[in-house]
C-alpha cells in the first residue's frame, strides 16, 4: 500500500462552453512566453533592443512546434500510420508528441531566419534565450502530466506518480520521469546563468552548455521510460540521439572557445549606434562644421590661442559649437584666459560679451564667457564673426563693424 504519490489530473482537458481549454496546450504557451520574457532581459543587458528576442521568436516557436511534431511522428510513424491507425491523429498535436530534438532544430533554422531580417548573429541570439529554453521546457514537462504519459517504471517511492487505467496504460504507480525532466530542465537553465554571468560565454557557447546539460539529463531519465521506442543496441533511439547530440554540443563549445574567445561586444548594431548618440558629447553642435575646445592649447594654420583655446584653420568652430575651459580663436584672433574675441580683438580674464552683440546660432561657453545681463542669442549680423562661433572660412579675416571692447572683469 502506497503512503504517498502523486496524483494524476482525472482529465487533461476543460470546456468552456464549446471551447477546450487543455493542459497541455497552457503548458506549451506559458512555456513559450517565459523563454521570451527572460531571453528579452538578458537581450537587452548584452546591449540588444527591447522587443528583438519576441519578432524572432514569431519565426522560431511555429518552426519549433512543426519541428517538434515532425521528429515525433517520423520517430513512432507507427502510432499513425500502422494497421488500424488514423493517420489523421499525426496532426493533433494539442494530444501530445513534440520531440524536443525537432524542435530546436527546426526552430533554429526559423531563428535563423528572423536574425537575417534583423541583421544580427544567431549564435548571440541563441546565447540569451538559452536559459529560457530550459526554463519552458520544465513548464512544457507538466503537459504530460495533465495527459498521464511518458511516465517511468513502475515504483513504490514516496514522489510515484498515480496512473489511472486508460487507452495504451496500466493502472499503477510509477517514475514520475516528467517532473525528474523538469527539475533537471531548472537546474540547466540556473547553470547557463551561473556560467554566463562567470565565464562571459559568447559566440553560441552558452546555448551549447545548455544543449549539453540538457543531454545528460535526457539520457538517464530517457533510459527510465517505459513508454514504446525503438531500439538500436539495446538503447532506446532519443538515448542515442542524446548521447551523438552531447558529443556535437561539446565539440562547438571547445572549438568556439579557442576560435572566437569572449563575447561579442556588438549583438545589435542599430542599439549600440543609438546607445553611441546618447551619449556623446555634452552640446549638440549644429552647421556645417564643429569644433570643441577642452583644456589643452592646440594651434593650426596661423590660429593662436592661449588659455585652454583651441584654433583650427584660423577659425575653430562653426555653427554653433561651443568652447569648454576656454575660449575658440576665430580667424587668427588671440583668446586669453577664457575669453571670446571679437572683431579681431582680444578680450582677457573670461570678459563677458556685449549685450546685443550675440552669437549666430547660440553656442554656448562652459567655464568661458557668457552674454552680460543674460542676454540672450540672437541672429548675427551680417559681417560680423560670431561670438565663440563661426568665424571666417580657413585663412581669412573677418571684418565687421568696430564696435567698442568688451569690459573686462575678472572671472
Amino acid at each position: 500500500m502506497e503512503l504517498a504519490f502523486i496524483p494524476s489530473p482525472s482529465t487533461g482537458v476543460v470546456h468552456l462552453g464549446p471551447i477546450p481549454l487543455r493542459g497541455y496546450a497552457f503548458c506549451i504557451i506559458i512555456g513559450v512566453f517565459v523563454a521570451v520574457w527572460l531571453g528579452n532581459r538578458r537581450w537587452i543587458a548584452r546591449g540588444g533592443k527591447p522587443g528583438t528576442v519576441a519578432d524572432i521568436a514569431v519565426w522560431a516557436v511555429p518552426f519549433g512546434l512543426v519541428g517538434g511534431r515532425l521528429y515525433h511522428v517520423i520517430t513512432d510513424y507507427q502510432l499513425y500510420f500502422s494497421e488500424g491507425e488514423n493517420w489523421v491523429d499525426a496532426f493533433k498535436i494539442w494530444e501530445g508528441g513534440l520531440g524536443i530534438w525537432g524542435a530546436i532544430a527546426l526552430g533554429a533554422v526559423g531563428a535563423w531566419i528572423g536574425c537575417r531580417r534583423r541583421g544580427i548573429p544567431l549564435p548571440a541570439w541563441a546565447d540569451a534565450l538559452a536559459p529560457g529554453i530550459a526554463l519552458a521546457q520544465a513548464i512544457g514537462r507538466w503537459g504530460n502530466w495533465f495527459n498521464q504519459e511518458l511516465y517511468g517504471r513502475a515504483t513504490d517511492v514516496p514522489w510515484a506518480l498515480e496512473i489511472s487505467e486508460g487507452p495504451n496504460r496500466v493502472a499503477g504507480t510509477y517514475h514520475p520521469t516528467f517532473l525528474y525532466e523538469s527539475l533537471w530542465c531548472v537546474g540547466v537553465a540556473l547553470l547557463v546563468i551561473w556560467a554566463d554571468r562567470r565565464f562571459k560565454l559568447g559566440h553560441g557557447r552558452a546555448f551549447a552548455l545548455y544543449v549539453a546539460a540538457y543531454c545528460v539529463g535526457r539520457g538517464w531519465i530517457e533510459y527510465m521510460r517505459v513508454d514504446e521506442a525503438h531500439h538500436i543496441l539495446g538503447l532506446r533511439l532519443n538515448v542515442w540521439t542524446a548521447i551523438v547530440v552531447f558529443l556535437l554540443a561539446v565539440t562547438y563549445f571547445v572549438l568556439s572557445a579557442r576560435l572566437r574567445p569572449g563575447r561579442e561586444a556588438v549583438v545589435e548594431p542599430g542599439a549600440a549606434a543609438v546607445g553611441a548618440g546618447a551619449g556623446a558629447g555634452d552640446v549638440e553642435v549644429t552647421g556645417d562644421e564643429a569644433g570643441s575646445a577642452e583644456g589643452g592649447a592646440s594651434a593650426e594654420d596661423g590660429g593662436s590661442a592661449k588659455g585652454g583655446a583651441s584654433a583650427t584653420d584660423g577659425a575653430s568652430a562653426k555653427g554653433g559649437a561651443s568652447a569648454k575651459g576656454g575660449a575658440s580663436a576665430t580667424d587668427g584672433a588671440s583668446a586669453e584666459d577664457g575669453a571670446s574675441p571679437k572683431d579681431g580683438e582680444s578680450v582677457k580674464a573670461g570678459a563677458s560679451a556685449e549685450a546685443g552683440k550675440p552669437a549666430k546660432v547660440a553656442a554656448a561657453a562652459k567655464g568661458g564667457a557668457q552674454a552680460e545681463g543674460g542676454a540672450a542669442a540672437e541672429p548675427a549680423v551680417p559681417g560680423q564673426p560670431a561670438e565663440g562661433d563661426a568665424g571666417a572660412e580657413p585663412g581669412k579675416v573677418a571684418l565687421g563693424k568696430k564696435d567698442a571692447p568688451a569690459e573686462a572683469e575678472k572671472s
